[in-house]
């Protein structure tokens, strides 16, 4: 289907309502470890002219209530950052409702989101991340310390569609949630299992809409172009989407979604790689201001050089070069050594980043016996600083 024939049947101009808050057009940047700081939300936020919905990186609830350092600067939102959207992940309800109590009473942030998706073996198997949901009361007294705690602000949560096919947990999810008064939820059409792997299923996404139509509801899952987008509404129904991996080393992918859900069809952007190698100095300046250092800043940079070359013409041992580099100058001279005037090439849409799948999930001992029995609880040692949903 083209895209002008999905404009025409996608709700274009309903705006995404979370709490007080706005997004017109209705589209969110996922939290994503080590990505979604500061510098990198400067940058999709530019792109966009300001019109989306950008959530920090995942925060877990520990870290912030003994106010570790690296987490403190985590929270830092720029000035221009307005609503300042926070995700949290936490496995204890007490901890959580601690953690949103001091977000609220402190004016850290203006919106809350919940992370339930982490697919990662050494979360899950302490009963954390996606295995969560599967011990419907805990998820229940989670979401009701949040939602208490959070006093004004809204709460939101991020899930996936459960552990394994045989395990699915997102509609009895999703109608806690809304029991329990969170004003949105994010569904990634994968499980556990899948981890990044296969193909997201959006008839999950629409059959969510259709369980909770009291509240929005926004789709995950092979975002990977502002079409892609329009099809997910259209399809599902869904009131926005999510956007993850799609994003990275893309960051005028939301210029391409702002333009797309304002009917402007033929304005996608397709930068040349000299366009594309300014956004990279411009990212890894970003980087060493925030970071204070710009030798470490263009260090955090390595790992996004990958995804902003693919599918350019650029040989192995200068993209190894790249990738080494600790200096802007370095960087800068490195990429002047580049054929510059390659024009945007046919290969470089589709899948980027993780894209393991089918694995065994890794769970305590009896997690899958009984969903009402949560007398073990979840260690503390579930809460690591992995995100991902």
């Amino acid at each position: 289907m083209s895209m002008t024939a999905l404009t025409e049947k996608t709700p274009l101009r309903t705006p995404l309502r979370i709490g007080p808050h706005t997004a017109q057009p209705p589209v969110v940047l996922a939290p994503m470890a080590g990505i979604t700081n500061a510098p990198f939300r400067t940058l999709c936020r530019e792109f966009s002219g300001g019109k989306g919905l950008f959530v920090s990186e995942m925060i877990t609830t520990r870290a912030l209530v003994e106010r570790n350092e690296k987490t403190m600067q985590l929270i830092h939102f720029d000035a221009s950052e307005k609503p300042r959207s926070i995700q949290l992940y936490g496995v204890d309800p007490a901890t959580v409702g601690k953690a949103v109590r001091m977000i609220a009473e402190e004016g850290l942030a203006d919106h809350i989101d919940l992370n339930f998706g982490c697919p990662v073996p050494k979360v899950t198997r302490k009963g954390g991340g996606s295995a969560l949901p599967f011990k419907r009361p805990l998820l229940r007294a989670i979401l009701r310390e949040a939602v208490s705690g959070a006093g004004d602000l809204p709460v939101t949560m991020k899930m996936r569609k459960g552990i394994d096919d045989d395990h699915l947990t997102y509609l009895d999810a999703g109608r806690i949630a809304v029991e329990e008064g969170v004003t949105a939820i994010a569904l990634h059409g994968r499980t556990a299992a899948q981890h990044y792997g296969g193909t997201a299923d959006w008839d999950a996404i629409a059959r969510l809409k259709d369980h909770v139509p009291e509240i929005p509801v926004l789709g995950n899952g092979d975002i990977w172009s502002a079409s892609d987008a329009l099809r997910m509404v259209a399809s599902t129904g869904c009131d926005g989407v999510v956007v993850g991996r799609g994003c990275l080393g893309r960051p005028w992918l939301f210029a391409d979604l702002v333009a797309a859900f304002e009917g402007r069809t033929d304005d996608i952007a397709r930068p040349s790689l000299r366009e594309v190698a300014d956004v990279m100095v411009r990212h890894a300046t970003l980087l060493g201001e925030w970071i204070g250092d710009e030798a470490r800043g263009v260090i955090d940079f390595r790992k996004h050089v990958a995804w902003y070359l693919k599918g350019f013409a650029v040989g192995s041992e200068m993209r190894k070069r790249l990738a080494i580099t600790s200096s802007l100058s370095e960087l800068r001279s490195g990429l002047d050594e580049l054929d510059l005037d390659q024009p945007w090439p046919a290969g470089a849409d589709g899948p980027r980043g993780r894209t393991s799948g089918n694995n065994r999930v890794v769970l305590p001992d009896g997690w899958l016996k009984d969903p009402y029995d949560c007398a073990a609880g979840v260690g503390e040692d579930a809460e690591l600083d992995t995100s991902g949903g």
